[in-house]
């Protein structure tokens, strides 16, 4: 019954994720979020490898050499940092990280604290998604000014703790976003 689980572990995640997109007013974000996690492609790879632990993704790459779920849900979810990653106007440095809009990386730091709380049960405390994000490979893909906001978020939860750092998130950074976002579009009619 590994699918029965992996479909629990996905519906606490989206579940906890919304409830964080809520917390800082990304209602549409929060709703739709992981979506792409139930197609079949995702789902059938996820209940196969499912561990309760880690994300199953890990599991298919170390008994594949790659995880079709994963490149199938990156190119699908613009919170995560892969979906920005494209060539670089200078042809000397390759493939890099594209700035990312600020409502996406809210929704992944919304998305690692979830994940942390889901994959660590009564073990989370609030300085884990910080460290998590430091040991992972992340950091070296990401765009150095989506690194430092995302960095902001995630070292303001480490020290002053998640309801200070979503009330911050959702007035000083997502309220403003969506006044001007407004204002662009009445000044656009």
């Amino acid at each position: 019954m590994k699918w029965l689980e992996h479909l629990k572990t996905i519906n606490n995640h989206k579940l906890e994720v919304m409830k964080n997109c809520f917390k800082v007013g990304l209602y549409k974000q929060g709703l739709l979020h992981d979506l792409s996690k139930y197609s079949w492609t995702e789902f059938s790879m996820g209940a196969k490898y499912y561990q309760g632990n880690r994300s199953p993704n890990d599991a298919e790459r170390e008994d594949k050499g790659y995880t079709t779920s994963w490149l199938h849900h990156k190119g699908r979810n613009k919170h995560h940092l892969e979906y920005w990653i494209d060539y670089s106007v200078d042809k000397s440095k390759g493939i890099v990280g594209m700035p990312m809009p600020t409502e996406y990386i809210v929704e992944m730091f919304c998305d690692r604290v979830a994940a942390c709380k889901i994959y660590n049960k009564e073990n989370y405390y609030e300085r884990q998604p910080l460290d998590y994000y430091l040991k992972g490979r992340a950091k070296t893909l990401l765009h150095p000014d989506s690194a430092k906001t995302l960095e902001l978020y995630l070292n303001m939860l480490a020290d002053k703790g998640e309801d200070y750092t979503f009330r911050y998130i959702k007035n000083k950074v997502v309220i403003p976003l969506r006044r001007s976002k407004l204002k662009l579009r009445k000044k656009e009619d």
